[in-house]
This record gives structure tokens, sequence and C-alpha cells, in this order.
């Protein structure tokens, strides 16, 4: 691994960001991190990288991310655009101010973000990059109607942005988790998994980490669902 390569990850600072994170700083990446708290400053500082404080609902704070990496290093090789969860609810109780929170945090995020660093990567003839979004964008939950419906639009988006920017050394996947140890499950969500328990932050990173490398070198606009077998489709 190059250890010149730089990464840019989102909601870096607890659970599947932060893993992701720890786990391309073992692989060699210079990081910059952003969260909504201090978690992803104190990281940061840990790793000798770039940590600013910041939403990805917001276009200011991911033009800071951006410039403030740049500025340190002077290229982007890999982005990991991941996120919090949007709101919760009935599908027609949900609200009209929810619906455009989940699209500012699901996909026009990720639309700023290509704005940004696509131009940097084209100059350098090399980029990589991963979503972080949902095995229910492929088997929709009722209890997740707005992550359900707009990472099915992320996937559709990354797939036109992989196909135009493929000449260009440029990759764009996804990594769709199931359940994972991020947050609590009941036993029955358990039961309910063929490999008999949830996954791992771990997992997800170090699944994450190889589509940015270049043994993924030949992948790109997928949509890779790492469940456990929890899905049902083929």
């Amino acid at each position: 691994m190059d250890a010149e390569k730089v990464a840019i990850v989102t909601a870096g600072g607890g659970g599947i960001g932060r893993a992701v994170s720890e786990e391309l700083y073992r692989q060699g990446y210079q990081l910059a991190l952003m969260s909504r708290s201090d978690a992803c400053e104190n990281l940061a500082q840990e790793f000798g990288g770039v940590g600013l404080r910041g939403s990805v609902t917001e276009a200011a704070d991911l033009e800071r991310l951006v410039d403030a990496t740049l500025e340190r290093y002077g290229r982007i090789d890999a982005v990991v655009n991941h996120t919090a969860h949007p709101p919760k609810g009935g599908l027609l109780s949900l609200d009209d101010q929810a619906w455009q929170l989940g699209f500012n945090m699901l996909i026009l995020n990720v639309v700023r973000m290509t704005r940004l660093i696509t131009p940097v990567m084209q100059q350098q003839g090399v980029g990589a990059w991963v979503n972080i979004s949902t095995f229910a964008a492929f088997e929709p939950e009722q209890a997740l109607p707005i992550s359900c419906t707009l990472r099915a639009g992320l996937s559709v988006y990354s797939k036109l942005y992989a196909d135009r920017y493929a000449k260009d050394n440029i990759r764009m996947n996804n990594v769709l988790p199931g359940f994972i140890d991020s947050l609590p499950h009941k036993d029955e969500v358990t039961q309910s998994i063929p490999m008999g328990r949830v996954g791992t932050v771990d997992e997800i990173a170090k699944t994450t980490a190889f589509l940015l490398s270049d043994g993924a070198g030949y992948i790109t606009g997928q949509s890779l669902v790492v469940d456990g077998g929890v899905t049902r489709h083929v």
C-alpha cells in the first residue's frame, strides 16, 4: 500500500465510520474525517490526520472538509460517504421535512462530494469511492421508508457516476450492510440471519477497504450486500 494515499471518511467518528477509519489507517492511508461531534477530531488527532466537526447535510461543511484535505495533503485518493440514520416512521406519517432531511443525508451529500472531488481525481488519474448504504435498498423494510427509497436511488446515481467516470480511472461502489453490531438487535433478528449472528463493524470496514484497493481495480458501479445471507434475492 502506498503510504501517500489519502482518504476522506464522513461520519467517521463512531460505529461503522470509525471502524472504516481505523482500517484505512492500518492500511497506510492518511485520513481526513468529519462528524457532527468531536469524535472525529479526537480520532484524527490520534492518527495525525485532519478532523473537522460538521454535517454531511451542509454544503459549506463538505467544502471545508475537501479544502482542508487538499491543503494538508494535496490529493484525495479515496472517499467513504457514510452517514447517520435518516428519520424512521410509518410510510405516510413522515412529513416533508423528514424526507428532505433524508435526501440531504443520503443522496445530495454524495452529489455534492462528487462535484467537489471528481476534478481532483481526474487530474490525479485515479480515485475510488465507497458509499455505505443498506441491504434494505434491495429488500425494502416498512420501518425504514426514507432509507430504503433514497438508498435505492443512491445505487442508481452510483451506477451513473461509475459508468461516466470509468474512463478516468475513477471507481464508485456501494456497500450494503445488513444487521451490524453498531446498533443493538433483538434475538429474533439474529435468528433470521442464516449465519446466526449480526455482522461486525470490522467486517464492513474490511469490505470497504477492499473496494477502495487496487485489488478491486476492475469493480465499479456495484452494490455489494454484506448481510450474512439475510436478503433473499438472487
